[in-house]
C-alpha cells in the first residue's frame, strides 16, 4: 500500500515536471500567446514585412510592449496589414512610427515603436500611418552587387 502511494506521487510530480518544460517550450519559441495584462488593437501596413511572425514582439526602446496578433494581403493596396496588440499599460503618441528590425545579424524579426510626439494617444482601431519595411539581406547584397558592376572606376580584369 505505501509503495503504490510513493508512486503515485513520484507519477504527479513526473507529470507536473513534464508540463513545465512542455510550457516553457511553447513559450520561449512564441508559440504561446497568453498574456494576463488587457491589450488595444492597432493597424499598420507595410511594403514588405521580410519574415515576420504572428507573435512576434513589438518593443519600444528594447522593451516588449505588445505582440504581432494578425497579419494579412490587402489587395486594394498590395501591401501587407499588421494588426498589434499594444498592452493597455503601455500609450504611444498617434504620430509614432513603426519599423521591422532584426534581432542580430540573422534573428527573428520583430516590430519598433519609435515614439512621436502628438498630445493624443493610439487606441484601439488606431492605424499608424508612418511605416519602415522590413530589410531584407537578399536586396542589399544584390545592390551592392549591381552598383559595383555599373561603377565605371571599377579596374577590369583585361588590363595591364
Amino acid at each position: 500500500m505505501q509503495r503504490s502511494k510513493n508512486d503515485v506521487w513520484v507519477g504527479l510530480f513526473v507529470l507536473m515536471g513534464l508540463a513545465a518544460v512542455l510550457f516553457l517550450a511553447l513559450k520561449s519559441a512564441n508559440l504561446l500567446q497568453y498574456s494576463w495584462s488587457k491589450n488595444y488593437t492597432v493597424t499598420a501596413k507595410f511594403d514588405n514585412i521580410g519574415g515576420l511572425k504572428k507573435g512576434a514582439a513589438v518593443k519600444s526602446a528594447g522593451v516588449v510592449v505588445g505582440r504581432v496578433d494578425t497579419i494579412q494581403f490587402d489587395g486594394d493596396s498590395f501591401q501587407a496589414k499588421v494588426s498589434l496588440a499594444l498592452q493597455n499599460q503601455f500609450a504611444f503618441p498617434k504620430d509614432s512610427s513603426l519599423k521591422i528590425l532584426t534581432s542580430g545579424l540573422l534573428g527573428e524579426q520583430y516590430v519598433g515603436i519609435v515614439a512621436g510626439a502628438d498630445e493624443k494617444n493610439l487606441v484601439a482601431g488606431d492605424n499608424i500611418g508612418s511605416t519602415q519595411s522590413a530589410v531584407v539581406l537578399e536586396n542589399l547584397i544584390s545592390q551592392f552587387l549591381y552598383s559595383k558592376a555599373a561603377d565605371p572606376a571599377a579596374p577590369s580584369s583585361g588590363t595591364k
